[in-house]
């Protein structure tokens, strides 16, 4: 088969990916059958989070008029007709006012319910900014500002949540709290390196194992500085997680049904029937942005020199979640980053490309869901006179690959399994 165009094959492998994890194709295969909900009980359906629209809108598909009634919180712009699932959106990833309104629509929607009744609930990642109800004694503010310093900090994204659980009305278990003896059911799209479902946004519905001196531990460790009521709220008995009574079957344990790697596995696939050996590196990297690149390079670079476990013509695939620590002033996201490090590491290494995106269409809280370079990229950009690492160091990212028209822009995609990068290692023609 011939080759195709560099970009041409890291979209369709990037658009596979999609594909794999879109909740219309990966949720209603795992939702029970109607006829098996008791009778007499009414179905209630709460979500949040990135992909919950398109959640809902499947599980409305699947049960019809059997919902009583339901509703779900998603980031602006990422909506979608849901039917008698009402559709909120709020603020990501700093939440607001609409968020705040949203959880407590959504604790208000499973209020008096009973041992006949059941609660669907569709979490993914981003509820736990879009489910804002700060715990009593907090405000708005105070969890405002506690998410912007640590989205800055470096702290991956089971530290963050560990955090947020235990400043929050709803996560950490709190919401399936709510439910009373209703019947539970969690169906997660995972957006984190492990696919914990207690981590996938904090865990509303879900036990949570950690503990407030968890939580004290990771503000300490990345030396954020908080109120002194949050202080004294993580250090009080109210702040004390939910215990569960797992005897009587109302919480069994969490169905996921779309992973990162879900989606490598069917970028894999499409790879294989282009001809392309293929190297799953892993579906849970973390680490910088730019050392996560640097490292991509490194190993393409050995392949390239006919070392390696894959042989060119290969594409090498990761997933997880990549964190980046803000220093400049400049813009884009992780997958930016990484990709921008990439090519700079590669330098002038002929016959490499690479794609990095976020699945959900959006790279941090940029237009684009990431970006993408061919060979010969970098001389493309010296001769615009822009070289690197300026960029690199003032976190600059979208500015650069704009400039040389490499940015993927998806729109919300939906779904959210997090970072998905594919690099492609073909023999210099």
């Amino acid at each position: 088969m011939p080759a195709l165009p560099p970009d041409t094959t890291l979209l369709h492998l990037f658009h596979a990916a999609l594909q794999a994890v879109d909740p219309a194709r990966c949720l209603p295969p795992h939702l029970p059958a109607p006829a098996t909900l008791d009778p007499n009980g009414r179905l209630v359906v709460i979500g949040a989070g990135k992909a919950a629209a398109a959640m809902a809108a499947a599980t409305h598909a699947h049960f019809g008029d059997r919902i009583s009634h339901g509703c779900v919180v998603t980031r602006y712009g990422h909506g979608a007709n849901a039917g008698s699932i009402a559709v909120i959106e709020a603020a990501h990833p700093v939440p607001d006012a609409a968020g705040e309104q949203a959880a407590a629509q959504v604790l208000q929607a499973v209020h008096g319910l009973s041992a006949a009744d059941t609660v669907i609930a569709l979490m993914s990642g981003g509820a736990s900014s879009l489910l804002a109800l700060p715990a009593p004694g907090l405000t708005l503010a105070d969890k405002q500002s506690i998410n912007r310093a640590l989205l800055r900090s470096g702290a991956n994204i089971h530290e963050m949540n560990t955090v947020r659980k235990h400043l929050s009305a709803i996560k950490g278990g709190r919401l399936a709290q709510a439910c009373g003896a209703a019947k539970v059911l969690t169906y997660v799209i995972s957006d984190v390196p492990s696919d914990d479902p207690t981590t996938v946004g904090s865990g509303p519905s879900l036990e949570n194992l950690s503990t407030p001196d968890d939580a004290l531990s990771v503000l300490g460790r990345y030396g954020i500085a908080v109120p002194e009521r949050v202080q004294q709220h993580l250090q009080s008995a109210a702040c004390r997680t939910p215990v569960f009574d797992h005897s009587n079957g109302q919480r069994p344990p969490a169905v996921t049904v779309a992973t990162a790697r879900h989606a490598l596995d069917a970028a894999a696939h499409a790879a294989r029937a282009l001809g392309l050996n293929v190297w799953i590196l892993s579906d849970a990297i973390e680490g910088e942005a730019r050392d996560i690149g640097a490292m991509h390079a490194a190993l393409a670079m050995e392949i390239a020199r006919g070392q390696g476990p894959v042989k060119p013509p290969c594409v090498l695939l990761s997933g997880g979640e990549t964190t980046g620590t803000v220093r400049g002033t400049g813009r884009g996201g992780r997958n930016a980053e990484c990709l921008l490090s990439m090519l700079h590491t590669l330098g002038h290494q002929p016959g490499i490309a690479a794609l990095a995106g976020d699945t959900d269409g959006i790279d941090g809280v940029e237009d684009n869901a990431g970006a993408w370079f061919a060979p010969g990229d970098l001389a493309h950009a010296h001769a615009r006179q822009m070289p690197i690492r300026p960029y690199l160091d003032n976190n600059d990212a979208w500015h650069f690959f704009k400039a040389i028209d490499r940015l993927i822009i998806t729109g919300p995609t939906r779904t959210n399994v997090n970072d998905f990068r594919a690099v492609l290692i073909q023999p210099p023609v």
